[in-house]
């Protein structure tokens, strides 16, 4: 079907709208039976199946769990599910517990993020792979892995020759025999060239995702048309130039991205931003566009913290590398520890496995692999490695893994260096004091001296007499040293939870410093929880009232947080677990400014002395740790302390612990022959990791290579050799064309290469990301036109023959750096922090950045609009194919955005500045725009469109190029 734009004015928005209506979306289902595997069947298991499956002694209220037919039969009450419609399924309204009678499970609610999994894999149509009739799990061991490494995904791939073919004159080189010779035996003819600026288009867009400027489109089809038998060379010149673009990367980095499911923010509960993600962005584009061999790429990413560094940029590039373990969604709030730590490992595994091998390792965590010969010990021998890898900090709320990063800034290094060292020194002689006398710190006696105005400190000050109380408190005035009028304490007479909040009326944004007052004593509790409700969520804090205060003898700092306008903000001391008398005098809650400036005075200006040398020297320590040297840190990993292997948790559950299994790798794609290669033999002082990376970047790894290849040909091609690019597994789709990715494989992956017993000889890619590209777009295969013919149609409709080229629409980033690029205001600069300064939550952000795409943050529960309406990929999973659907909300979005609309109009302002008739103006529009100059008949509309008084100029150009955005041909490369 051939697209042209007759669309100006109201009523070509309307048939415009139209187009988008009656297409029809397309989905991944492989993405939802992935999304099932991993978080559905899992919790199913665990709490349904007892008393909801075949393997319970009598199905409770007839409804079965354990297949797709139960849960759209359900039971005595209705379907359990309604897909797509959570609000309809009674399921989700039984797990929400909003029915007192309708409860699942009974005893406990799940979690709110575990609730939410279900929601959305409802919305998504409730993606199920189970049969109706379901058998019992596969016991351990029952897998035969040597039928198992039959199939053809884990056979070695094999190096053909290129077969001959009848029209030697078509094929440009060996990637083209392999699809002619296909295309010949079902009688098919390849399609005719593409014209040269759709083809300039197509590889502007597949290498550096910009398209070409029409002085470049004119100077290629001159080019192209007087050189006639040359223009293979004008070609792969065209190609050199755009892939030594520092754009390549930023375009192939992408791509990438995808696959490592990159995000700046954690998703899971309370949403926190990870600050240095984009660092780990930064080292994708860097690695691309220095052309880094994959196996080193797979190297540094898994295990980079493991490897020899010859200087301090190469060692920040490794450091830095490792995110990609830790980049994934996690909810650091989950309490118990355990499970959380379990669930990261299971994530890492799940994108690891999708990643690189193209294995859907992550559904053997609860049992044996039920499509492929993956048993759920494999699965608990990579589980160990990881296990033996730190990759969290548990506190509270948890938090992922940093380290400090090598600088090559000589006096940053130094400053750092006298920075640590004096903490270092504060440190021992605070350690020193405490070791000789444990109770250093502690106040023995009650502290004397008189009361203080609250009024007379900065900030917002709230009394005791002012907090909320719940439970019996008493009001006492002993000391004389208090704020106020006095001062509560528990007097421990009832044992229930007592509380007091102090809720302040902020009457302006902003970040404070959030102070506790108490009178410290040994009869305190030296355990003290202390909540603070602010604008990003809730944090407690534990306060040794035992101690003294160590800001002028009166305060403890809980921390700094955001608060809004308004009284919605609170402090909660509570009783809870305390272990001796719990006091309050005052909360304060001082301007992040004023905190700041207090730590300049000098120690003489304090109100009060500062007391014992053990409370001198950790104020000093906390002064100076303040005011530490910025130093680069990095999301990164490291080996543990501690190296174990893992036991099984059966049924996937953390607490229920089975058998301890060796730390290793898949041995269905490993040779049998190599202990090594099964894993056996890992060092007992290291985690593995590195060994890990070695087994998938070998040459004898049977996926790897192929799993790559088939990435890139689909990113080129837009569908890959293997059409489920992440799953090259029993429930994957077959190669259409094996013999060419083996051969691909092969070349990629090594530097000479010499068939077996054929005489076929390849000089390899040495795993050059770059040159295989060019090898690929190269080929005649990739310059044909996607204009489809009747034969080609009858044949072969879904062109897996590649009889032509695919229309491909742009993706999410495409598009948007396109207008950007149209209207005059896209900023090409590279790499570095693009997060605004001062976030701390993702909800509000504003995205009004001119970057190009691949900088705008990325949060896992707020995405720039245009991202979400033209389907970027959900960054909580591995998409190494993006759903690409047509919908109206595209074509209202188009007609109704704020961005498009200003952008529309700087494209209008930039057009009218320049000197020319209008039909030149028009004509370089839609060169800009859609790579070619329009028809007569566009022509002819445009003008008519545009002609209008001065005064309404701006606005109708300003329409023009609105509707430009918005047609077909913008948004598709032939």
């Amino acid at each position: 079907m051939t697209f042209r734009l007759y669309c100006y004015g109201p009523k070509g928005l309307v048939c415009l709208l139209f187009l988008f209506l009656i297409a029809v979306p397309s989905a991944s289902s492989q993405d939802g039976v992935d999304f099932f595997e991993r978080k559905i069947r899992p919790v199913l298991i665990q709490h349904c199946y007892e008393c909801h499956s075949g393997e319970a002694k009598k199905t409770k209220g007839g409804l079965a769990v354990n297949t797709r037919q139960g849960l759209l039969a359900g039971g005595e009450t209705g379907p359990a599910i309604v897909p797509g419609h959570p609000e309809k399924s009674l399921l989700i309204k039984a797990i929400r517990h909003d029915d007192p009678d309708l409860k699942m499970p009974r005893k406990e609610k799940l979690p709110s993020e575990v609730i939410a999994d279900f929601v959305k894999w409802i919305k998504m149509g409730a993606p199920d792979p189970r049969d109706k009739v379901v058998s019992p799990p596969r016991k351990q061991g029952e897998w035969n892995l040597d039928e198992g490494r039959k199939f053809w995904a884990f056979q070695p791939p094999r190096l053909v020759a290129p077969p001959t073919v009848k029209d030697t004159t078509w094929a440009y080189n060996e990637v083209d025999r392999f699809i002619l010779a296909k295309l010949e035996a079902r009688g098919l003819r390849p399609n005719r060239d593409a014209d040269p600026g759709v083809l300039l288009r197509r590889l502007h867009y597949a290498i550096i995702g910009l398209p070409p400027t029409v002085q470049e489109l004119n100077a290629f089809t001159k080019a192209w048309d007087a050189s006639g038998a040359k223009r293979r060379v004008i070609l792969a010149e065209t190609v050199d130039r755009l892939l030594a673009s520092p754009h390549f990367g930023e375009r192939w980095g992408r791509h990438w991205l995808d696959v490592a499911r990159f995000a700046e923010s954690s998703g899971g509960g309370r949403t926190l931003i990870f600050r240095d993600a984009w660092r780990y962005r930064d080292y994708v584009i860097n690695a691309y566009n220095s052309d880094k061999a994959f196996d080193q790429f797979i190297l540094e990413q898994l295990a980079g913290d493991l490897l020899n560094a010859n200087t301090p940029e190469e060692r920040y590039w490794q450091l830095v590398a490792t995110a990609f373990l830790l980049l994934g969604p996690t909810n650091f709030e989950r309490q118990d520890k355990p499970l959380l730590e379990m669930d990261v490992i299971d994530e890492m595994i799940d994108t690891m496995g999708k990643g690189f091998l193209g294995m859907t390792i992550g559904c053997a965590r609860c049992h044996d692999h039920k499509f492929d010969p993956i048993p759920t010990k494999d699965y608990y021998a990579l589980a160990g490695i990881f296990k033996s890898t730190k990759f969290i900090v548990h506190s509270n709320v948890s938090k992922w893994m940093e380290r400090p990063l090598p600088t090559s800034d000589m006096n940053l290094d130094l400053t750092i260096r006298k920075h640590e060292t004096a903490v270092a020194a504060l440190k021992k002689q605070i350690a020193t004091i405490k070791a000789k006398n444990p109770q250093a710190g502690v106040v023995t006696e009650p502290l004397k001296g008189t009361p203080l105005d609250p009024k007379t400190l900065a900030g917002i000050v709230i009394d005791d007499s002012q907090a909320r109380k719940v439970g019996a408190w008493k009001h006492s005035v002993f000391t004389g040293r208090y704020i106020g009028e006095g001062y509560l304490y528990d007097d421990r007479a009832m044992k229930s939870e007592k509380t007091l909040t102090f809720q302040p009326e902020f009457t302006e944004d902003g970040t404070y410093d959030v102070r506790l007052a108490y009178i410290p004593h040994t009869n305190r509790a030296d355990k003290v929880a202390v909540r603070v409700f602010h604008r990003n969520g809730d944090d407690t804090v534990y306060v040794n009232q035992r101690l003294m205060p160590p800001i002028d003898s009166r305060f403890v700092s809980l921390g700094r947080y955001r608060f809004t306008k308004g009284s919605q903000w609170f402090v909660m001391l509570s009783t809870d677990g305390a272990n001796g008398h719990v006091v309050a005098d005052a909360v304060q809650f001082l301007p992040e400014a004023l905190a700041d400036k207090e730590l300049l005075k000098p120690k003489g200006e304090r109100s009060e002395p500062l007391g014992s040398r053990l409370q001198d020297l950790e104020a000093q320590l906390k002064a100076i740790e303040k005011k530490a040297p910025e130093r680069p840190i990095a999301m990164a990993v490291a080996d543990a302390d501690k190296i174990i292997d893992m036991h099984v948790c059966i049924r996937g559950i953390v607490h229920n612990k089975g058998e301890i299994v060796p730390r290793g790798f898949l041995q269905v794609a490993t040779r049998a022959s190599l202990p090594r290669q099964r894993g056996e033999g890992l060092p007992k002082n290291q985690s593995g990791r590195r060994e890990l990376a070695q087994w998938i970047a070998s040459t004898d790894n049977p996926l790897t290579a192929r799993v790559y290849v088939n990435r890139v040909w689909h990113h080129l091609f837009g569908a890959g050799l293997v059409r489920t690019v992440d799953n090259f597994g029993a429930t994957g789709e077959l190669p259409t064309h094996p013999e060419l990715l083996d051969y691909l494989a092969i070349r990629f992956s090594s530097p000479l290469l010499s068939g077996e017993g054929s005489g076929v000889r390849v000089q390899g890619l040495a795993w050059s990301t770059k040159k295989l590209i060019r090898e690929i777009v190269l080929s005649h295969a990739f310059q044909m036109a996607s204009d489809p013919n009747a034969d080609g149609l009858k044949a072969d409709a879904e062109n897996r023959l590649l009889w032509r080229m695919n229309r491909q629409r742009l993706e999410a980033e495409a598009l948007r750096d396109t207008i950007l690029m149209v209207s005059g205001q896209l900023d090409r600069a590279l790499m570095g922090n693009t997060i605004k300064k001062g976030t701390i939550a993702e909800r509000e952000y504003v995205f009004d950045d001119v970057r190009r795409s691949v900088y705008t943050p990325i949060f896992r529960n707020r995405l720039h609009e245009l991202f979400e309406v033209f389907d970027f990929p959900d960054p909580n999973m591995v998409y190494g194919k993006r759903n690409v659907s047509t919908v109206p909300t595209q074509a209202l979005y188009m007609m109704n955005s704020p961005f498009i609309m200003m952008q529309a109009r700087h494209a209008a302002t930039l057009t009218l500045k320049d000197d020319g008739k209008d039909s030149e103006r028009i004509d370089l529009a839609y060169r800009k725009t859609v790579g070619r100059p329009p028809t007569p008949r566009e022509r002819e509309l445009a003008l008519a469109y545009v002609a209008t008084p001065m005064t309404q100029r701006l606005a109708a150009w300003e329409r023009f190029y609105q509707t430009l955005f918005a047609c077909v041909d913008f948004r598709y490369v032939n």
